[in-house]
């Protein structure tokens, strides 16, 4: 797997294309939620790029700290149905909190989870900060990490 993080503007067309139909496949039609993921802050987000074989099979979307939330944070976290369960995710999440702490110089980094997939940020040290909550008519819960270290 090869990870690539662009912002918005170096995104090639076929790019954009791909990760917008990854996150509409998992997450409109696969979860079955009718939301409006094309929400404005894609521009202001890095883009974090999980591809196999050129295909992007896995993404995160970096934002700094307030933009959506007080601390910098994570979000649309998907990987292609094809290429779950072999640590994919896991190496994706690792990159996205390593490059927000090196190049954001951020010591706190926020979620918000699906609540079904507490234990697996958990495991990458996430900290349920928040009762649980509906988004989108999904349950969910904030999740926080804390990094520390030479940047």
């Amino acid at each position: 797997m090869k990870i690539e993080i662009k912002k918005f503007g170096e995104l090639s067309a076929i790019e954009l294309y791909e990760l917008l139909r990854l996150r509409t496949e998992v997450f409109v039609v696969e979860q079955n939620c009718v939301y409006n993921d094309i929400d404005g802050m894609d521009q202001q987000g890095l883009h974090v790029l999980a591809k196999v074989g050129g295909r992007i099979i896995g993404y995160t979307r970096l934002l700094k700290a307030g933009t959506r939330f007080e601390s910098a944070s994570i979000g649309r976290m998907v990987v292609d149905k094809d290429y779950r369960f072999k640590g994919y995710a896991r190496e994706i999440m690792e990159h996205s909190v390593d490059y927000i702490h090196k190049s954001w110089n951020a010591s706190l980094i926020h979620i918000s989870a699906q609540q079904y997939l507490k234990g697996f940020y958990s495991s990458i040290g996430f900290k349920i900060v928040t009762e649980p909550y509906l988004e989108d008519g999904i349950p969910h819960v904030g999740m926080d990490i804390e990094v520390s270290g030479v940047n």
